[in-house]
């Protein structure tokens, strides 16, 4: 399962309803928490994710999507976590990780390692990897993926059995691309039995960011994109001014990268908690889309089970 709860979403200042950006992403029991606003370890408490990830992946360095950090390792510290956390961030990062790190240091017992990224970087996990995009905003700024590899074809039991390969071992041998050998001295070949591969499921974060063709290459395919929209068009000089981007523009790169959802995040506080003009705005040009609230936790299906 891949399962995204919002734990943030306001833009710069939070409202009664919205915390400042983060996020929580679990995938088959592993969880990455991305961006780390002020009182994201309370959010973290109130919505049930949990404290076990190992990894946290910020956007960029501004106060609304960092300043929890400190609390969130003290607080860590006390519950006498011992295995490490690794914290990526775009370039500066161990100067302005760092700071944040020292902050909260007192009864930290467990190793933080501080990794700093680069857009065209993959970063490895075995089934599945974090692709680092280009963003375009104030200072640097990175974006995410997660694209998980190809899954294997589909198995044909019916046929194997037909073909006279009884089920055991040997299924798991052709399922994973090696032939079998009957015992008429027939070589049963993988395609014969094994369908073409399936592809994984992929998810997008834009962090902070205008809308940019670096984006929307980054997007391309995604199962979900969690994409910024701090304004409505009718603020669209703001948005440039600040480097965010619209609603509108939002969807148009849903529709453009072909995404199978999106979730629009990081809200002006001058809108409400269901936001209907963004909304509206956004379901003009894309209409698989979703205002995100805290709390809201959203699963990623393989597009076959949806």
């Amino acid at each position: 399962m891949i399962a995204v709860t919002f734990l943030g979403t306001s833009a710069a200042l939070p409202t009664t309803e919205r915390n400042v950006s983060s996020f929580m992403l679990q995938r088959e029991g592993e969880h990455f928490l991305f961006d780390c606003g002020e009182g994201t370890q309370r959010q973290m408490m109130r919505y049930g994710t949990g404290f076990g990830m190992e990894e946290i992946y910020f956007s960029h360095y501004h106060s609304d999507h960092t300043l929890g950090l400190p609390g969130l390792l003290r607080s860590l510290g006390m519950m006498a976590r011992t295995a490490p956390l690794r914290l990526y961030g775009p370039r500066g990062a161990h100067k302005h990780l760092g700071a944040l790190v020292a902050l909260g240091m007192e009864r930290v017992k467990f190793p933080v390692e501080i990794v700093e990224v680069t857009p065209g970087q993959v970063l490895k996990h075995g089934e599945f990897d974090f692709h680092v995009g280009e963003a375009s905003h104030r200072g640097d700024c990175v974006a995410y993926s997660l694209v998980e590899h190809d899954r294997l074809g589909r198995f044909d039991p019916e046929l194997a059995r037909s073909l006279g390969i009884p089920e055991g071992p040997r299924w798991g041998e052709i399922h994973r691309g090696k032939p079998v050998t009957l015992e008429s001295g027939r070589v049963v070949q993988p395609a014969e039995l094994v369908g073409p591969a399936r592809p994984g499921r992929k998810v997008t974060y834009s962090g902070d960011s205008a809308p940019t063709d670096a984006m929307l290459h980054l997007a391309v395919g995604s199962d979900l994109l969690i994409h910024e929209a701090t304004f409505g068009e009718d603020e669209r000089e703001r948005a440039r001014e600040t480097m965010h981007s619209t609603a509108r523009e939002a969807a148009t790169v849903a529709f453009e990268a072909g995404v199978g959802r999106l979730v629009l995040t990081h809200i002006s506080a001058r809108y409400t908690r269901e936001a209907p003009e963004l909304l509206a705005e956004a379901k003009a040009v894309y209409e698989n889309t979703v205002i995100a609230r805290d709390g809201m936790t959203v699963e990623v299906l393989f597009k076959t089970e949806r």
